[in-house]
């Protein structure tokens, strides 16, 4: 394990960029490939998603009482949300197990992150920009756009692309405000993150399960105060000022990650 603060700080880096639509994944493969920071561990990763999940689950504990209250059996009840969010999320349980290999050896380059940080900067603002230019807009998820927005979110599994980031900019273009967009995503996330975990947790060696809530437990706690922090105060940006920041933000990044990849 490596030092304290080089935990805390990844804890810290996951619980910001997990829900902004900058990428979480680049920003915790940048300091091993640029820094040669030592990976962190399976158990690290899953703390710090677990965190992560506590905190989208916390904030949205309504609307997730709601739609696990739409699992009971019974007449009237509204469970459209409820297969918005499963067949979004089916895409990308396909397309993970399908390309897990070449995901965690082939798509981890700086190049890689460079490339996907600028592209799919550049999609998110023209997305942003046509949203803004609409004079309609939808509030509600249908299936059918839920499964183009869940179709999208693969492209989550390149390094640099954002979950959030590609999931928010498919719901734009399809139509939706910036606000129902970012909700949807971050909804998204849920099931992601937790089968994401559970998918890691299967894959650690016993030894690695028997770690003690001492090394486990600050950098959850970490990513999960920092991750609600990030949720609360996106969530109240994202109507004022729109996306465009992240927008000049990650193109900043992928320049100057492309000028040291090629130098």
């Amino acid at each position: 394990m490596t030092d304290w603060w080089q935990t805390i700080l990844l804890a810290v880096v996951q619980g910001v960029t997990e829900f902004l639509p900058v990428s979480s994944s680049a920003h915790l493969i940048l300091p091993s490939q640029i820094l040669g920071w030592p990976d962190q561990g399976l158990m690290f990763d899953v703390s710090v998603h677990a965190g992560t999940l506590l905190a989208v689950v916390y904030y949205f504990r309504a609307t997730v009482s709601r739609v696990l209250l739409s699992l009971m059996p019974g007449d009237g009840i509204d469970r459209s949300e409820l297969w918005a969010l499963f067949v979004g999320t089916v895409p990308v349980i396909v397309a993970g197990f399908s390309l897990k290999e070449f995901i965690a050896t082939e798509a981890r380059g700086v190049l890689v992150i460079a490339t996907a940080t600028i592209f799919f900067g550049l999609l998110l603002g023209w997305a942003d920009r046509s949203a803004r230019c609409r004079a309609t807009q939808r509030d509600a998820i249908s299936l059918r756009d839920a499964f183009w927005i869940g179709l999208a979110q693969v492209f989550a599994l390149i390094p640099g692309t954002s979950r959030s980031g590609v999931t928010i900019t498919a719901a734009l273009f399809l139509g939706y405000p910036a606000t129902a967009a970012t909700r949807f995503s971050f909804l998204l996330s849920m099931p992601v993150i937790l089968g994401a975990s559970i998918m890691m947790l299967a894959s650690a060696p016993n030894e690695d399960l028997l770690l003690t809530g001492s090394m486990v437990l600050p950098p959850l706690i970490a990513s999960a105060i920092f991750a609600y922090g990030t949720i609360s105060l996106f969530m109240g940006l994202v109507e004022r000022v729109g996306l465009m920041p992240f927008v000049i933000y990650r193109l900043i990044l992928g320049a100057l990650l492309l000028a040291w990849a090629l130098q």
